[in-house]
Formats: structure tokens, sequence, C-alpha cells
């Protein structure tokens, strides 16, 4: 400690300023930690007898102790432990690795943690300047990513694995801590993410050559509501929206987000509602695991529709048409969709114009019984789904959709399910082992 003062005095000696010297008292506490650590490592080196189980049926015997680098919150630190061979599987292991959860890796938990944050966060080489500046941490761009995107990728499978346990009823899932919610929702949207031409596969795209630049991510943000503002408006419960998004097919997606559905409560409510934009599959999925919830369609998706119709007849509605909008408009507030098809269909087109017309008209009638906004309104719902379609801007877009960016399937996986956990604020939940209770 003296000589880290000393070294601080004559920074600040030098005329180097207070920044150097903060910059050289954390360097040297750095190292007296890394130091201390490094001890309380040394105090054993695993040693299990001369021959372990190789967790594959057979039998490792032990080779030498052998130095372990490890990278750590602290800085390089180094273990000695006893190192075991299995000649039948042709591997090695050290059972020390285990209980500290370095087995396979050179960081230690605590700087994965905090490199997957920052990667999350921004690009993978300001990630790694950023653990430079705040925490000290010297790493490439490179390995953070690759660090990053692995340990997304564990989170995920591990968030794959508790859908397929609780879709199975192989866990029991409580009702929510404390008062349960009156209302839950589920909105559900997607958007395009820019992926590498391997991670798109030939599939077909809007482009000029017909082929695909971006993959859809399917997203679900759950939310409670209980209670409405002062105007009778639906008022989201603060701290209670958490996020799922995946690449996956819309099955696959289902499983995830009806498992999330009823972690967050789906079994317990009074009022389950499944908002969306009027995409189809959004519908089947609900209708195929909550046949029993409410289903919206959001209403500035619906009002976009249509001014869209309002556009296809500007000319046979010459000098009327904000008029003709306007009641449309009402009435689709009201939820009077009848009137509103019966007005639609009054529109006399000609040629394709007439199919134009049908095919917008169509948006309505298969989404009538989806659409009954007043009386959603008189319930104190929402009738938007504005929450999921921030979090595919805010979760996905802010760091997914950069400019020049290109994903694989695996980095952009890893880099979604961290993202998720972050604004779902259940990032420390994510690191730890499965904790299920079983299903009797």
């Amino acid at each position: 400690m003296t000589r880290l003062a000393a070294a601080a005095a004559a920074a600040v000696g030098s005329g180097a300023g207070l920044e150097a010297a903060e910059k050289a008292i954390r360097a040297g506490l750095l190292r007296l930690g890394a130091g201390m650590l490094e001890e309380l490592l040394a105090a054993g080196t695993g040693y299990a007898g001369p021959r372990v189980p190789c967790g594959q049926g057979h039998e490792a015997h032990l080779v030498s102790c052998r130095d372990k680098a490890v990278d750590t919150v602290l800085g390089p630190v180094t273990l000695r432990r006893a190192w075991y061979h299995c000649d039948q599987c042709h591997h090695g292991l050290a059972p020390r690795d285990e209980q500290p959860g370095i087995a396979s890796q050179t960081m230690s938990p605590g700087l994965r943690k905090m490199t997957a944050r920052a990667a999350a966060a921004v690009p993978f080489a300001a990630a790694a300047r950023l653990a430079g500046e705040l925490a000290g941490i010297m790493l490439t761009g490179k390995r953070a990513g690759r660090r990053a995107e692995a340990d997304g990728n564990a989170a995920a499978a591990r968030i794959q694995a508790r859908a397929e346990a609780i879709a199975g009823g192989k866990v029991a899932l409580l009702p929510p801590a404390g008062q349960t919610p009156d209302m839950l929702y589920v909105a559900i949207d997607g958007t395009g993410v820019p992926m590498t031409p391997a991670a798109i596969g030939g599939r077909a795209g809007k482009g000029e050559d017909g082929r695909a630049r971006t993959r859809e991510v399917k997203m679900a943000a759950a939310f409670t509501q209980t209670a409405l503002d002062a105007a009778g408006y639906p008022v989201r419960d603060p701290g209670s929206t958490s996020y799922l998004a995946t690449l996956a097919p819309a099955p696959e997606f289902g499983v995830l987000m009806a498992a999330e559905a009823r972690r967050r409560g789906a079994g317990h409510v009074r009022q389950l509602t499944i908002p969306g934009d009027g995409a189809p599959w959004i519908w089947n999925l609900a209708t195929g695991h909550f046949p029993a919830a409410t289903q919206i369609v959001d209403l500035f998706h619906a009002r976009e529709h249509v001014h869209e119709l309002a556009n296809l007849a500007g000319r046979l509605l010459a000098g009327h048409r904000d008029k003709w909008l306007a009641e449309r408009l009402a009435e689709l507030g009201n939820g009077d969709i009848p009137a509103l098809l019966a007005a639609g269909q009054a529109l006399r087109f000609t040629g394709s114009l007439t199919r134009e017309r049908d095919k917008a008209l169509h948006y309505f009638q298969v989404n009538e019984p989806r659409m009954h906004y007043a009386w959603y309104r008189s319930l104190g719902l929402f009738v938007g789904s504005g929450v999921v379609e921030a979090g595919c801007k805010s979760v996905i877009g802010q760091r997914l959709k950069l400019s020049g960016m290109k994903w694989t399937e695996p980095g952009a996986t890893g880099i979604l399910t961290l993202r998720c956990l972050e604004a779902s604020d259940e990032w420390d939940e994510a690191w730890q082992p499965a904790t299920w209770t079983s299903a009797a």
C-alpha cells in the first residue's frame, strides 16, 4: 500500500493530474486483488486420487499438476490443479475447474458476465474499450464478441429447455409472488434483422433479385396491468415487462411464448390479452396456445389500413375524402366493423382497383372479432401493441440493426437473448443453474 500511495503521489506531482493518480491506484488495487484471489485458488489442487470418473463411463488417470491462466475482473491469475486423462475418450479434465466455474473457460464467471453486458449494449470493439476504460480489463473486440455470443446461446438453450419442460408439464409453476395481477398481456410482433448470406440460406425476399437480406426475429413482450389513470386509460405496471425474442420458426416461438406467459401467471390472472398487428401467424399461435385469451388488433395498425383504403379511393371521394375518412375512423373506434365494410364495399371501383379494394377490406373481415375497441376500452384494456413494437426498436433494432451489420444465426441468437434478459431485469437469474420444481 505504501508503494501504491507513492505511485499515486508521483503521478500527481509530475503534473499528470488526478486522473493519472486514480488509474494508478486502481491498477495497483487490481494487482493486489488478483494476488489475493490467486492465493485463495491455490488452497487446493483438486486431487481426487489416482483415478476419477471421466464423465463418459470410463476412468481417467492422474497425469500431473498443471497450471491454468484465467482472466478475472481483477486481472489474470494462475491456478495449479491436478490433471487427469482418459485413454479411452482421449480427453483430459481437471476436477478443480468445476467449482469456480472455469471448466473449459479462460474467463472467470464474473468477467464473463461483465463482458456479456458490455457486448450486449454496444458493438464488440466498443464493448472491449468499455471494459478497459471502466474496469481496467484488456480485451479484444473479437474475444468479447465470441464470449458474449457463446454465453447468450447458453442462456437461450436454458430458456428453451425451461419452455419445453413447462410445455411438457414437467415443472410446477407457482402463482406470482405477492398479489396476483388482474390482467396479463402478451404482445407479439416481428422485425427483420440483417443476416449473412449463409444465415439466410437462399430464402426468398423482397429485393430486386428476389433474395432475402434479413430474417424475421419474433418477439413477445409480457406485462401486467392493475390500474387505470385519471382519464380512465390503462397503465402498465412499472417494471412488469419481460421480453423474449428468437429467430426460430413460428411453432417453436409459440412454445417459448406460451411458456413465458405461463411463467408470468397466465393460469392465475383474470384476464389474458394478446395484442398484435394483425399478422395471421400471431393469431394462429394465440388460438393454439390460449384459445380463451382476448385477441386485439393494434388500433394504430387498423387505422393505417383505413387510411390506405381512403387513399385508394381518392378520386372517387374527391371533395369529401376527409369527411369519409373521419366517418370510417369513428366506426373503427366504436368497433362497428360491419358499417366500415359496408362503406368500403359501396366504393364503385372498376378493374384491378376492385381487387385492391377487396384486399383492403379483407383485413377487416378476418379481424372483425378482434376489433371491438369500444368494448375493450369499457373494460379498461389496452387496444395497442406499442409495448412490443417499442421492444422491437429498442431491444432488437438499437443493437442488431445498426449500419453495416450482418449477423450469423448463433451471433444474433446470443445477443438477442442477452438483450432480452437485460431489458427484462432478469440478468442475474439467467446465469444461475436451472432450479425448476418438478411436477408431481
